[in-house]
């Protein structure tokens, strides 16, 4: 289970250090892409397996599902960990997600997000977050 928020840099060459405390969840090879509201997310081999068993479900002839499916998987990569905990993050990944040097890394349970400091500063204030519990009692969640 990944949880915590982390802040690290990128270097000029995409390279980003993986928190130590995140680096045995993720096993030896694992896949970063694009992931929604301009992050990327990381997932270990065994949760981006589930998740494509998921996408390959979805219908070939819906429009919808085609570009939600390349949407996670076109610029998906195989990452593993260098010596000092790093991955390099592909220049397309790192465009989409605007990362250019601080960025924040998040566990989300099954996976980690990464952030540009910004847009983390941007979507984490959880001012109306009364409205959203609300909302996810609909859907089973109490708190």
């Amino acid at each position: 289970m990944f949880m915590g928020e982390h802040s690290h840099s990128i270097d000029a060459k995409g390279r980003l250090i993986i928190p130590a405390k995140f680096r045995d969840g993720l096993g030896d090879s694992f896949v970063i892409t694009q992931g929604m509201d301009h992050c990327l997310t990381i997932y270990p081999e065994s949760e981006w397996e589930t998740f494509q068993e998921q996408l390959n479900q979805l219908p070939r002839a819906n429009k919808e599902a085609r570009m939600f499916r390349r949407f996670f998987t076109a610029k998906a990569a195989t990452c593993e960990l260098d010596k000092q905990g790093r991955i390099l993050v592909p220049q397309a990944l790192r465009d989409y997600a605007g990362l250019e040097k601080d960025v924040v890394l998040t566990g989300n349970i099954s996976n980690i997000e990464v952030w540009s400091k910004d847009r983390w500063d941007e979507i984490s204030d959880y001012d109306d977050m009364d409205d959203i519990a609300e909302r996810m009692q609909d859907m089973g969640i109490t708190i």
